[in-house]
């Protein structure tokens, strides 16, 4: 995991993200799915950091451990949520998500499932809303 801090061109608003590698930092920007958390803009770079050092002292890396643990503690209570409270649609979720958004009067539960950035996007231009959320899978260390 690494925690970059991110810039908002359009509003000046600097916050803090967390991703798995600077790839997938890079993949995900060049997809358009890095956006402001306050005004929701797209024009958003990375600030000049100054790397993390570890001390020598074990204090200072159980530290880190316990930051590690607790965001990844955080994701899957999160995914544990999601689980129990919403339908897994698989790889149909943009079919699924288009069913529920055009037939309004059908009572459907929330879903989650997998979609492509380019599928993401045409849900997004049919002004369908959708997240994307980090997922740590059970097998994963």
């Amino acid at each position: 995991m690494i925690k970059y801090k991110l810039n908002c061109k359009k509003c000046k608003n600097n916050f803090d993200s967390w991703f798995s590698s600077s790839k997938e930092y890079e993949k995900l920007k060049k997809m358009r799915l890095i956006n402001c958390t306050k005004c929701n803009s797209l024009d958003i770079e990375k600030s000049i950091m100054s790397p993390g050092i570890l001390s020598n002292f074990k204090k200072d890396q159980n530290k880190e451990v316990e930051k590690y643990s607790e965001v990844r503690s955080e994701i899957k209570k999160f995914q544990s949520y999601i689980k129990k409270n919403f339908k897994y649609v698989g790889d149909n979720f943009s079919y699924e998500a288009r069913s529920i958004h055009y037939e309004k009067d059908k009572n459907k539960k929330g879903i989650y499932g997998k979609a492509t950035t380019k599928e993401i996007k045409e849900l997004k231009d049919e002004g369908i809303d959708t997240a994307v959320i980090p997922w740590i899978n059970d097998k994963e260390n």
